[in-house]
Parts: structure tokens; C-alpha cells; sequence
């Protein structure tokens, strides 16, 4: 995935690939001159957490956004790559974002805040945040 949506210098063609064990793939689908890594029999989990980050990026980012030209793509991918590490919740962090150390502080002083809203990638995605 780096390799295609990158700029820069690409390093040879890659002599292993990775793929799993379907009727589609034969024999001459596989270049003489590269080993491949074929995924362990019946284990259909085995891709399951990169299937899911996939599936998260597509169904909240690239379903909504029309991307332009080669050049957009990056652009979109580390947009979405900030709003995904540093305020997204996350279930498994007990609705933290990855990059947040610990769970933000809860106020009991009933003090009327004000509420600003952030719109993230072409208004695709609202964030929202108490200001001070």
C-alpha cells in the first residue's frame, strides 16, 4: 500500500508476494523468478485486522471523496491519517485516539462550554472539541 500511493523512487520490483490460497491464482500467474508466500490453509482471519483498517479508511474516507488525479490521493490518505491517530475514538482504547496517553479529564463544574466544530477532509468529517 506505502509503495502505491508514495512519491518518490521505487525500489525494485518485489520478489515475494503475498497471497492467499484461491483457485483463481495458477500456475502461471506466478512469475518464474519470485518466491511467493502463500497465507496458512483455512484461516480466514488471518488478514482480518488489515481487511478492517481497509474497510474503515474506504467506508469513512475514499466512499465520500472523489479523489482527482494521482496526486490527490496522498493528500486525502494523510489527511484522513491525522483525523485517524489524533482524534478519532477508538472502541479498543477505550474511545481514545491512538496518539491520546490517557482518557481526557471529566468536568463536573456544569460551566456552559462552547462547542467548535472541524471539518476534516472537504467537510466529509466533523470533529468536535470544548474550547476554553
Amino acid at each position: 500500500r506505502n509503495l502505491a500511493v508514495e512519491p518518490g523512487p521505487r525500489p525494485e520490483s518485489p520478489r515475494v508476494p503475498v497471497r492467499d490460497r484461491d483457485r483463481k491464482y495458477t500456475d502461471s500467474f506466478d512469475a518464474e523468478d519470485m518466491d511467493v508466500l502463500l497465507s496458512a490453509p483455512q484461516a480466514p482471519r488471518m488478514n482480518a485486522p488489515c481487511e478492517r483498517v481497509i474497510g474503515t479508511i474506504r467506508h469513512e474516507d475514499l466512499d465520500h471523496i472523489l479523489i482527482v488525479h494521482e496526486a490527490h490521493a496522498p493528500q486525502v490518505l494523510a489527511e484522513y491519517q491525522e483525523h485517524y491517530t489524533t482524534h478519532r475514538p477508538h472502541r479498543s482504547r477505550g474511545q481514545r485516539p491512538p496518539e491520546a496517553r490517557e482518557q481526557p479529564a471529566v468536568l463536573h463544574d456544569h460551566v456552559p462550554r462552547r462547542l467548535l466544530r472541524t471539518r476534516v477532509l472537504g467537510e466529509v468529517i466533523d470533529e468536535y472539541r470544548y474550547t476554553a
